[in-house]
């Protein structure tokens, strides 16, 4: 997430996290057995040669004595990889991201931009990139591959602040690859693709027949706000584009009657009146109290809330009973998030259901927080596991039951199945996993269908009739490596997602823009 860099990501993991959303990971005392990840030592034998007279981020600088360089041969030369980071602390320390290479070198991409440097050749692997964030900032970042095995790549990686060493450690790289015998869809047809031409896609609202996706800035291109009309939804009907000079980078939308509310990293929640859909008016911004970042807003009845990162990290609760006015009624703070918080974690995104808020608090997990009383919102229970980036949620009756649906957004991350009855003591009771080099990101509960936006695995729809074993009933694979951008972050793919219950599916790729399905 922008603006929630803590000072040891700053200075140890450099350049390489690149999503807009993320923050390296640091394992965090388990509740549960379960993780994300596992940590299986060192991915490769290469080091970092200290005190070489070698320039920061050079491959003469990396030792490769053990490698099996002749391996590198066997590397596919042409695809997508992604990639895990391990630092060299102890315990490590982890962080997602991406890169692309070709067979001429024409498509190759590296933490989103060309490599600097590029050696892909039978029994070598090197690239690096140098990047100038600010006058008196470069930052560069460097891989050597190590060995391979089939779609696998194994190496070290460097990061440099102004010629400095700023981070070490070793990867793992797979080719992305369409799961085995999976066609483009089963289940779901699309009906209609729609680009969105400002920055990149990330999340959606859908009310009164428009279709409002909010875009988070791209490099130096703008995010913001794009209305569609969808009332026919073979042919939506573009209606509206809103950027802001200054503040453009939109990250979650919500709406309630005539007010539309968007997430934004340097205002808090902006919010719109769509008394006339297609032409969106700004209100003002809330809570007004200076420079503020919200990640995502969730509305349940007469409450909006707004989960913010920092600069305080915290989770909003306004009053909008006035919809176009929110007031605010009060806020939860997890104690130390201020001293600490990359320990402690933030507020990602949430979810209110029967006077209970269910936030995804990232490295400190799941947390249920009783906030009847707004003013003095009362932690009821947590589920917490190693590596956690708890990210999203949904949850939901089952018989007597209350059933969540959790999930993180990192290496290896994947559905928890949560039985949350008892808020003060929940427990893990099933869980739906694909291929660890993918995450998933959002979800939606509808009845007993869970609806899943699941980056380059596209969509992905569950029955949990049987909240313990989940099923897949339906997919689409949305991610084609042809389409512009692709490789280009580890979060790339299926991001966004309404069911609002007009019998159609609305997701946001990351590329292709806003797609529409019929519910299956």
């Amino acid at each position: 997430m922008r603006g929630m860099w803590s000072t040891w990501a700053v200075l140890v993991m450099g350049s390489l996290s690149l999503s807009g959303c993320r923050e390296e990971v640091k394992p965090t005392p388990p509740v549960s057995s379960e993780t994300d990840w596992v940590d299986p030592g060192r991915y490769a034998v290469c080091r970092l040669s200290y005190g070489s007279a070698h320039t920061c981020g050079d491959e003469a600088s990396f030792e490769r004595i053990g490698c099996d360089t002749a391996s590198l041969a066997s590397l596919p030369r042409d695809g997508i990889y992604t990639v895990v980071y391990r630092t060299e602390h102890e315990p490590p320390y982890i962080d997602s991201g991406s890169f692309r290479i070709s067979g001429d070198g024409s498509l190759d991409s590296f933490l989103g931009g060309a490599p600097t440097e590029r050696r892909v050749e039978a029994d070598r692997f090197f690239l690096s990139i140098t990047r100038r964030p600010s006058l008196n900032v470069s930052r560069r970042t460097s891989l050597v591959g190590c060995r391979a095995e089939s779609n696998r790549l194994y190496g070290c990686y460097v990061t440099c602040r102004n010629g400095s060493l700023s981070g070490v450690g070793t990867f793992m790289a797979v080719k992305w690859e369409r799961r085995a015998g999976e066609a483009e869809s089963s289940g779901l047809r699309l009906v209609s693709e729609s680009f969105v031409e400002q920055g990149k896609p990330v999340d959606i609202y859908v009310t009164q027949g428009h279709a409002y996706v909010v875009s988070t800035s791209k490099g130096d291109e703008p995010g913001g706000l794009t209305v569609f009309d969808v009332s026919d939804k073979s042919a939506p009907v573009l209606k509206k584009r809103i950027s802001l000079p200054t503040d453009n980078y939109w990250n979650g939308a919500w709406a309630k009657g005539n007010a539309l509310y968007v997430a934004s990293a340097d205002t808090g929640v902006v919010v719109f009146d769509i008394t006339n859909p297609a032409e969106p008016q700004q209100v003002r911004s809330f809570p007004g109290t200076g420079p503020i970042d919200v990640h995502t807003v969730f509305v349940e009845g007469d409450r909006l809330y707004g989960m913010s990162p920092s600069p305080q990290p915290k989770t909003l609760i306004f009053d909008i009973q006035e919809p176009t006015a929110p007031r605010l009624l009060g806020e939860y703070a997890v104690p130390g998030a201020v001293e600490s918080p990359y320990e402690v974690g933030y507020p990602h995104d949430a979810l209110a259901f029967e006077g209970r808020l269910y936030i995804n608090h990232w490295s400190s997990g799941y947390l249920i927080v009783d906030v009847r009383d707004p003013e003095h919102p009362k932690r009821l229970g947590s589920f917490a596991y190693a590596y956690a980036t708890s990210h999203a949620n949904a949850v939901g009756k089952f018989g007597e039951r209350l059933i969540a649906f959790e999930g993180g957004e990192n290496w290896g991350a994947h559905l928890r199945v949560l039985d949350v009855t008892d808020p003060t003591s929940p427990k893990r009771i099933g869980e739906y996993k694909l291929e660890a080099n993918a995450s998933i990101h959002n979800m939606v509960l509808k009845g007993e269908r869970l609806y899943i936006a699941h980056y380059q695995h596209g969509v992905r729809v569950l029955d949990v009739s049987e909240p313990e074993n989940p099923k897949e009933v339906a997919y689409y694979n949305t991610y084609r490596e042809t389409d512009p951008g692709r490789g280009e972050s580890f979060y790339d793919g299926a991001i966004g997602m309404r069911v609002p219950g007009d019998g159609y599916v609305y997701v946001i790729d990351t590329s292709r823009g806003l797609l529409i399905f019929p519910e299956p």
